[in-house]
């Protein structure tokens, strides 16, 4: 079995909560909307962002099958540590927390200096909501790998969703000086930048991203938000569009397109992409705000 170098992804992206978006666009969008709504995509980038996985186990095709094996391995296996890493992986892919937990602790019972399990209970516990029990295992695996890039990155990404951003700046840096190739340190330090208000910054981070995995829609989004928050409206429109193509389920992406057809009077076409964000989103409060007032629009 291969040994994991990085936690797997087990999503590709966080999103922020529905009554997060809804608050700040109240307030915002009620002084200007098109700096308003700029804010808020700015603050609902991905948290994960591009998703990095450690081995080649489809998450759609063959789950079945895969687990099975998994499990055959486990048992004939049953001291070994890293097939029981290797399911637990598989587990968390699918969704079985419980199980992934339970193979991972499993894991580091046999061999308590297996760093990379303790990464990968760490980024099962982000997605269970139990972001201190995240960060003790990030601490411990750290502990026995301080040059353990996956480790900080995930650490900075529970500080970054506590707005602890100073602390999560510091393990993107920490990252960063590993010289990681995870397209993660860069696009989340892209999104502290970004939220600060250094775009220039934030695009150069978003860039670096692309390049290490340019078929992640997130650090696209990303880049095109701080495009447009610098008044670059075709790189904008261009990143928007990118990130479409690449993900057209996302209600962010096409809220960002409307704003941009918004902005150029195209309030048709806007009115059209703010819609569709609606549809995949019902929930997703700035793309309902801009169908209100691009309704009715004529332009083509």
């Amino acid at each position: 079995m291969p040994q994991l170098s990085h936690p797997i992804a087990l999503h590709p992206a966080d999103h922020c909560a529905p009554h997060e978006s809804a608050g700040r666009a109240a307030g915002l969008l009620r002084t200007t909307a098109a700096l308003g709504l700029i804010a808020i995509l700015s603050a609902c980038q991905t948290a994960d962002g591009p998703a990095v996985t450690a081995i080649a186990l489809d998450q759609n095709q063959g789950l079945e099958q895969n687990l099975a094996s998994l499990s055959q391995t486990v048992d004939a296996n049953p001291r070994d540590p890293e097939a029981y890493n290797v399911r637990g992986t598989a587990y968390g892919r699918a969704g079985n927390y419980k199980a992934a937990i339970a193979d991972f602790t499993t894991a580091l019972q046999l061999d308590p200096n297996f760093h990379q399990a303790y990464a990968n209970r760490a980024l099962v516990y982000r997605q269970t909501n139990e972001p201190l029990k995240a960060v003790e295992d990030y601490n411990a695996a750290l502990r026995i790998n301080p040059n353990y890039d996956s480790a900080y990155i995930g650490r900075g990404n529970v500080y970054r969703v506590a707005g602890r951003n100073r602390e999560a700046l510091a393990d993107f840096q920490r990252a960063i000086d590993l010289n990681t190739t995870d397209p993660r340190a860069y696009h989340n330090r892209g999104l502290l930048y970004q939220k600060d208000g250094q775009h220039k910054q934030a695009i150069e981070d978003f860039s670096t991203a692309i390049s290490l995995q340019a078929n992640a829609s997130e650090p696209y989004s990303g880049r095109g938000v701080s495009y447009l928050a610098l008044g670059d409206e075709e790189n904008a429109f261009t990143d928007f569009n990118t990130a479409l193509k690449l993900d057209d389920t996302k209600a962010e992406y096409w809220t960002n397109q409307a704003l941009v057809y918004e902005r150029r009077g195209e309030t048709k076409r806007a009115f059209q992409s703010y819609a569709r964000g609606a549809q995949i989103d019902p929930k997703y409060v700035p793309a309902k705000d801009g169908m209100a007032r691009t309704r009715g629009g004529n332009a083509a």
